[in-house]
């Protein structure tokens, strides 16, 4: 307990240096984390409301056969939705890695002082090492954070893929079947 008692001021006083820009970049992934949460449960949610279309013949009574421009511009919807959660995904990554250098980054800058100023070497090493120990603190909370995110965005991936599929063995059974209007049969 007596240990505590003594890091706890000198890191209050280092949390409006380099450290606080440390704290608020968190602050600011841990928004971003968040707002992949949401965004990966709608795409999941996208995917599962919509049902997966059959791939053989429509029965006419039923459900009416969608057109090609409607099944391409679900493969379309369904193709950017993927890439757009690929997108958010790899800036989280980045955020996430991020952390470790910034903590490297306010020790250098800590201990560049100390090699002109020996007197007050104590005080910057201290703020050196508080940097380094919140960027390792929130690499690893985020780390733990993605090790959730990503097998909800494989999962949505893979649902995705499945929905693409549906959707080309439906357009291939859309050949046996009249265009709206058309009196032909297309084979």
């Amino acid at each position: 307990m007596n240990i505590l008692n003594d890091l706890l001021p000198p890191i209050r006083e280092n949390l409006l240096g380099y450290d606080l820009i440390i704290i608020l970049m968190a602050l600011g992934t841990l928004g971003y984390f968040l707002f992949m949460l949401i965004y990966t449960g709608k795409v999941y949610d996208t995917i599962h409301t919509q049902g997966y279309l059959p791939d053989d013949a429509y029965d006419e009574e039923d459900t009416a056969p969608p057109s090609k421009s409607e099944v391409k511009r679900k493969k379309f919807e369904l193709r950017k939705m993927r890439e757009t959660s690929e997108k958010y995904y790899t800036m989280f990554v980045t955020l996430t890695g991020i952390f470790p250098l910034m903590g490297i980054l306010g020790t250098v800058v800590s201990l560049i002082p100390m090699v002109q100023d020996i007197q007050n070497m104590q005080g910057n090493f201290f703020v050196a090492l508080t940097s380094t120990l919140w960027g390792l603190v929130f690499a690893i909370f985020f780390k733990l954070l993605d090790g959730s995110l990503l097998p909800r965005i494989e999962r949505n991936n893979r649902g995705i893929e499945d929905y693409l599929e549906s959707l080309e063995n439906t357009l291939v059974g859309m050949k046996k079947i009249p265009e709206k209007g058309a009196g032909v049969v297309k084979t």
